[in-house]
């Protein structure tokens, strides 16, 4: 007889054949389960099988995990940890076992009885082969017997030829799993960088019913499209809040939302973080690096400050827009990225393709749908809210045991400047009151004066400083009168609604009349605004 045959069952069988098509249908599948199942089917030809396993032993905590298991019927993924007894853990690490064994009570054995228990195969015997590659114990396939037919020296052969890939399978299973486990760690992290992301830069629009009313319009109309968009505006007006929302509210919301600073970035690295870079492309790029563009597959680019792209980077920037293909700094192979761009400047576009600053083409590509941000001067019905909701944001990173709240002088004064600045201005502002002031109201002295206050002023001077309101430049608005004269007495009433010592009661309103009023003129309130109902 040919020394790679065996006879089994009156039955020839070619080894080398075997190892080969066993190979093959263990190979067939990175999902382990398909692989088993289609290995079972082909080995109970020669083996009277009926369930093959791949099992690992967890050392330290003295678990057998199983893998994957299949029957004639399928296969199935899993990850069924079951507990050794002492004597099951010492036989494993005392490596006193053979590689390849028969075990014909599986019930018995100390091993597999915790196994057998919980497959309610007590009475099967089993084929069980330690797979070993370069002196790594990597963990053990298992073959169970189909409960008529028992194994034979010949089976415990022809399964040992399998060993090498049995544990070439399972190594391979091993680290798809953890690949996948990390791709779904990544994406979940990824999921909650951007919800931090989106913390910061504010999910809620403030003003979206009064200032930034038509803008809210203008931004429900476009988010669900794949259109550019322009945002114009002063600096400080909330460019980026708005990016922002518009990426929440499109279909790319579960995509990454990368901002670029263009004016922040020198002109001699701008190309390498927008496009990336190939390893070996200039000194320094000792690996590929993917540039922001890259990263924003699937989801938005926002350009700040648009206006400030060089020459060169308008030009590969319109070869984005146009082609939606980028090459990397000194690469040759092109790279297809699906990505839609915001764009924001506070500078004079038209102007500046007027002076060959800008190119044209680029110009009218990111201008298809250009929103128009007003500035804090001209929606002056959103100071209220903005501060009340400054306040509470920097108090909580200040680690402030109390909100405060602003005066009703306070509030005049804040309506009465003119914020150069904008809302970045109005942040600052709050800030810094609620650094100068410890107590339970807040007067920002500091806005509208030609010199701030310095520390080193006595604090017995501070407070003989009579509390003004600033002059108006110009007459009020009817709801403006308003929300001053509920700030006065809900500073008269220590922040109280409802009650006999409360707003209500001296504004002679009923207490959810009130709330209603305050709700609509964007007056908070509630334990976290100091303002209690």
């Amino acid at each position: 007889m040919n020394p790679a045959q065996e006879k089994i069952h009156g039955k020839k069988v070619d080894e080398k054949v075997f190892f080969r098509e066993a190979t093959l249908k263990l190979c067939s599948s990175l999902e382990i389960e398909r692989a088993l199942h289609q290995c079972l089917l082909y080995i109970r030809r020669f083996i009277p099988a009926g369930r093959v396993g791949f099992h690992v032993y967890h050392q330290k905590a003295g678990l057998v995990e199983t893998i994957a298991q299949a029957t004639p019927q399928g296969g199935n993924a899993q990850a069924m940890k079951i507990a050794l007894s002492a004597r099951g853990k010492r036989q494993i690490e005392q490596r006193r076992l053979a590689r390849v064994r028969l075990i014909e009570h599986l019930g018995d054995d100390p091993i597999t009885g915790p196994v057998a228990d919980r497959l309610e195969a007590w009475d099967l015997s089993a084929i069980v082969m330690d797979l070993v590659l370069e002196k790594t114990m990597l963990g053990i396939f298992s073959v169970f017997n189909n409960g008529h037919e028992k194994f034979s020296p010949e089976h415990v052969h022809l399964l040992s030829l399998l060993n090498k890939p049995c544990a070439i399978a399972l190594t391979n299973s091993l680290r798809y799993r953890e690949l996948k486990n990390l791709k779904e760690r990544l994406a979940d992290d990824n999921r909650y960088l951007q919800d931090e992301l989106n913390k910061i830069a504010g999910e809620k629009v403030i003003g979206a019913g009064q200032g930034l009313k038509e803008v809210m319009k203008m931004i429900h109309q476009v988010s669900p499209l794949e259109s550019p968009v322009l945002l114009l505006g002063e600096t400080g007006t909330g460019k980026e809040v708005i990016a922002n929302t518009i990426h929440n509210l499109s279909l790319r919301k579960d995509g990454p939302f990368i901002r670029v600073n263009c004016g922040a970035i020198p002109a001699s690295l701008l190309d390498s973080e927008l496009f990336g870079y190939e390893k070996g492309a200039f000194t320094g790029a000792i690996s590929r690096k993917r540039g922001r563009i890259e990263r924003a597959q699937g989801g938005t680019l926002f350009l700040d400050e648009i206006g400030e792209l060089s020459a060169q980077a308008q030009i590969r920037l319109l070869r984005v827009l146009q082609e939606k293909e980028i090459d990397r700094v000194g690469g040759s192979e092109t790279v297809r990225v699906n990505i839609r761009i915001i764009a924001a400047t506070h500078r004079n576009l038209e102007k500046m393709m007027a002076e060959q600053k800008f190119r044209e083409d680029l110009f009218f590509r990111l201008q298809v749908f250009p929103i128009h941000i007003p500035p804090l001067r001209d929606r002056k019905t959103d100071i209220p809210a903005l501060t009340q909701h400054f306040i509470l944001k920097k108090s909580r990173e200040m680690k402030r045991p109390q909100i405060p709240s602003p005066s009703i002088h306070a509030m005049s004064r804040l309506m009465a400047y003119h914020w150069p600045g904008n809302i970045r201005e109005l942040e600052n502002a709050v800030e810094r009151s609620l650094i100068l002031e410890q107590e339970d109201l807040l007067f920002f002295k500091q806005i509208g004066m030609t010199e701030p206050i310095t520390t080193t002023l006595p604090a017995s001077l501070t407070e003989q400083i009579p509390e003004k309101p600033h002059e108006m430049s110009e007459p009020l608005e009817l709801n403006q009168v308003m929300i001053n004269h509920i700030y006065h007495v809900l500073d008269l009433c220590k922040g109280r609604v409802e009650g006999e010592k409360g707003a209500a009661k001296r504004l002679n309103i009923n207490p959810s009349t009130l709330r209603k009023r305050m709700k609509k003129l964007n007056i908070c309130f509630g334990r976290k605004t100091g303002y209690h109902p």
